[in-house]
Parts: structure tokens; sequence; C-alpha cells
């Protein structure tokens, strides 16, 4: 299996002041190319020159202008990420533990087999050198990933009155409740406030309670112990345990029932729980988000939802607005999504001609955000010459139908529609159409000719 390679190569000074060991090191760990070295024959001269930011330093311990044990210090104070290899000809367990306490990564005595244990202590800080990389890297994917100007795309008026909430929710503890139809991305909106707020260091659990059997959400969210019911095989940790210190995101809350609405209010007001099947009394501090789709203050009118558990949750409400009311947003997100895909695909960015731009601008989009992603992501596949014509955008039949009924036009203008939809339906067969809608001929003519006036 081939070794992922660390970005830039691995810096590594060597200060040893002997010459001939110098060389003798230089010479062994130039023979991987990766490997970036530079060699003094000071302690001096190689504090002078830590602004270079080495990963690995290999450190003689008897130098004569500075003991082994200082220098080390003074490395680590410089930059504590710097990992040091001392190299000594003294084997002396006290000092080798000693210097291991203050921070040297490896202490290896200079004998026959200093350049295998060498080149194996720097083969594992390597190692640790990648990981750290894929950190620093992840950390700014979550950063890029959950920034506001990324994930909640928009400059529309509706758009511009969510942003100081979600700020507000950042910067707070606050309970969230968000609403919106389904697709408006009402998780994005989730994870971009936990990712953006003081628990972002802790885990984001969401959780769509409509998706789990009423018999399984109880040791879903609590979790349960070996043996607490059939099937119960070991002992099983609840989403509010996983999400200590973080925040737990509540998605479709009211499709929970009654049942478990009361043992949910109880553990939040009480900050702790019981898992099925035991006895222990568990601590947790989580952060809930919660989200749905329906008016919970109707379903507490309606008798489906409890009052009480519903001011406990409701907190700072976020109202995210569908996506038909957005304007020209929807070029904005499609642009967005065209851009991902062709990140995600290694594709030269591809276009979008004004056709295809139209017809977007005038469809009413009934999945929001998560159907626009779909219809961009199969136009980027369908598309021909790195554009994206407008037949290229492709909508389902029963959504484009319904959607005309639900945009302000005249009579005329619906009939047009009609009749469009109609020829689209029956491949421009204008007898059958006109059979079919019970006019004439004459009127199909009339109405189309009307339409390309």
């Amino acid at each position: 299996m081939e070794s992922k390679k660390i970005k830039n190569g691995v810096q590594i000074f060597i200060i040893e002041d002997d010459k001939f060991y110098n060389k003798f090191l230089f010479h062994h760990l130039s023979l991987n190319p990766d490997n970036i070295i530079e060699s003094y024959s000071t302690g001096a001269e190689g504090l002078k020159n830590l602004y270079k930011n080495p990963e690995i330093i290999i450190l003689d311990y008897s130098l004569p202008d500075i003991n082994g044990s200082n220098l080390l210090r003074k490395i680590k104070e410089s930059n504590p990420d710097i990992f040091v290899i001392v190299v000594s000809g003294q084997e002396d367990i006290s000092t080798a533990i000693q210097l291991l306490k203050e921070g040297a990564s490896d202490y290896i005595v200079k004998n026959d087999e200093t350049k295998d244990r060498l080149w194996l202590s720097i083969g594992n800080l390597r190692d640790k050198i990648l990981m750290r990389e894929e950190i620093v890297e992840l950390k700014k994917e979550l950063k890029t990933q959950y920034g506001f100007s990324e994930t909640m795309v928009g400059i529309s008026d509706a758009m511009k009155k969510i942003y100081p909430l979600i700020e507000k929710a950042c910067n707070s503890n606050i309970s969230v409740s968000i609403y919106g139809e389904t697709g408006t991305g009402k998780e994005v909106a989730a994870k971009t406030i936990h990712y953006n707020s003081s628990r972002r260091k802790g885990k984001f659990i969401a959780v769509n309670v409509a998706s789990i059997p009423s018999e399984l959400i109880e040791s879903e969210l609590f979790g349960h112990e070996k043996g607490a019911f059939t099937g119960a095989v070991s002992r099983r940790i609840g989403l509010f345990e996983e999400a200590n210190n973080g925040t737990l995101f509540l998605d479709e809350i009211a499709e929970m029932e009654l049942t478990m609405q009361a043992k949910l209010l109880r553990v939040l007001q009480e900050k702790e729980l019981t898992r099925i099947g035991g006895n222990e009394v568990i601590k947790f501090d989580a952060r809930i988000l919660i989200a749905t789709h329906r008016d919970l203050a109707e379903e507490v009118k309606n008798n489906r939802f409890r009052e009480d558990l519903y001011y406990r949750l409701l907190g700072l409400s976020i109202f995210l607005p569908p996506l038909r009311e957005r304007g020209s947003d929807i070029l904005l997100l499609a642009k967005h999504f065209i851009k991902d895909f062709c990140k995600s695909n290694k594709l030269d960015l591809i276009k979008m001609s004004p056709g295809a731009q139209n017809k977007l601008i005038e469809y009413h989009f009934p999945g929001n955000i998560r159907e626009l992603k779909s219809i961009i992501d199969l136009g980027c596949v369908m598309s021909e010459n790195k554009t994206i014509e407008a037949e290229n955008i492709k909508y389902s039949k029963s959504a484009a139908v319904n959607d005309i009924f639900l945009k302000d036009m005249t009579l005329d203008q619906y009939n047009q529609k009609v009749i469009a939809s109609y020829l689209e339906k029956y491949n421009n067969n204008v007898l059958l159409v006109a059979k079919k809608l019970d006019i004439g001929k004459s009127t199909i003519y009339r109405m189309l000719k009307g339409n390309r006036n």
C-alpha cells in the first residue's frame, strides 16, 4: 500500500558539532527525497533559523555552546509542535528519561544501530505530522463547509432576515427551533449554528424523529443496558450521551408520540437520564436544536404536541423561507451546486445558458433546495459542451403540472401552459390534444401564437 505524502515534504534540522557525524546524518536522511534537510554545527545557529519552522530537529546532546537540555527547552518554548530527537554518545538512562519528560520525542545512542533507529523514529514522526496536517485540513474544510458564506447562500430579503438570527444562535447557548418546508435546509442551518458556536469542538448529532419506529426511539435517544429487552445483546449509548458537550439536532420533532414527549420533557428539565434497564443516573450537557415542517403552536392547539415541551424547546425561532420566495437566490444556489458538482467530479466549471436560467426562475420548486440540487446535478450530467441548456433542466411532470396553479397568471397564460403541457405529453399531436381538451385545432394554434408573441 502506497503511503501518503506530507505536503511540501518534511523539514529536518540537524544540529551536530562533529563534522563527520553531521555529514553522515545528512547523507543518510537525504536517501528519502521527501526530507528537506538543513544542518548546523552549533545550537545558536539552530535557534537562529527556527523561523523556518522545521518539523523535526535531530539534536546532539553535547554541543560546545549550549547544553542539550537547555537547547531542547528553548526549542520547545519557541515552537512546542517541533519534534526533537536527541542523539547522544552517552548511554545514560536517567538523562534519557529526563529529556523525554522535557518534551523530546526520542533518545538515540550513537552506535552501529543509530541509522536504523533514526530511520524508524522519523518514520513514526512522519505519521504524526501527516495526521496533524489532516486535522488542520479537516478544520479548514469544516470552517469552509459551514461558514455563513458557503452554507447559507442567498442575498434575497427573505434570507437577509435570517442571518442575524443565525448569528445570535451561534453566539449563545439558547435552544433553537427551526421551521420550514421540507427541503429548505433546516439541517444545514443547524450545522451552521453548531460549527460556528462555542460547542464546535463537540459532536453534532442529528436524528430524524420521523424515521425511527416508536418502539425504538427511547432506546435511540437515551440508550439501554444489556438484557433490557429482547434483542438488547449489549449496552447501547444513546444520542443524548453521545452529544454530550456538543449539539443534538432533533429533526421532525412534531412526529414524536405524546408518551415519548413526556419522557423527553423530563430529561430536558433534569439534564439527566437513565438508560433503559439501568439504574445509573447520567448527567449530560448537550445543546438542543429542533426542526419541523409543521406549525408547533397549531400542533399544541390540536393536542398533538405537549404545551410544556413546546415552551421548553421553543427558544429562538428561525423560519426558513421556501425557495419560491427567494427570487434570484435560485440562480445563486444553482451556481453553488454546479461548482460543488464540478469540484467533486474533477470537472471544468459548467455554465448555464440564459434559457436554463429562465426555466429555473419560472419554476415553483415544491421540493425546495433539495429539489434544486437534484435538478442541477442531473443537468450537469446531461449537459454538453460544458453548458447546461434549458432541455437539460428536468422536472417531474406531476410537479410541473401542479406548479402552474401556484403562480399568479392571467387566464390566457394558464390556458397556454395547459396546452403546452398536453402537447409535450402527447408528442405534439395537435389533433389528439384538441380531442383531449375538447377544443378546436385553431384554438391551440392561436394560443401558441399568442405565447410566441
